[in-house]
């Protein structure tokens, strides 16, 4: 059995305590230990308090451009760190963020931009092969 303390320790956070819930659920079940933040403040503060191995990021929680904000800061303070970008923003209003975006995005850190309602085995295998790098 694997000691719980070796496990990538990945810092998810969202404003939506039901998802974070069963995100959480899900990442655990897929083999990592996983922080939750609800507010940006909190996850600024865990990633200093926790280095975290990875790090999941609504793009809107308490403000609009907080996922931008905090992929941006999570960067610049470790750059070394995978950040992953959650969003239903993309089904909503049609603007793309990804890594397709042509219209000059270059400021937004993130690695991976992916859209809400994804399976969660779709996240474990996106958050495995940005830890295997």
């Amino acid at each position: 059995m694997t000691n719980k303390e070796y496990l990538p320790l990945i810092l998810l956070a969202d404003d939506d305590p039901d998802y974070l819930f069963q995100m959480k659920f899900a990442l655990e079940k897929g083999g990592f230990r996983v922080v939750t933040a609800e507010t940006m403040e909190e996850a600024e503060l865990s990633m200093e308090r926790d280095k975290p191995k990875l790090a999941i990021f609504d793009l809107m929680m308490e403000r609009d451009d907080a996922g931008f904000i905090l992929s941006y800061h999570a960067k610049r303070k470790h750059p070394e760190m995978p950040v992953i970008l959650l969003t239903a923003v993309t089904a909503e209003t049609g603007r793309q963020f990804g890594s397709n975006a042509s219209d000059g995005d270059g400021w937004i850190k993130a690695d991976l931009y992916l859209e809400k309602g994804l399976h969660p085995d779709q996240l474990i295998e996106h958050v495995n092969s940005l830890l295997n790098r």
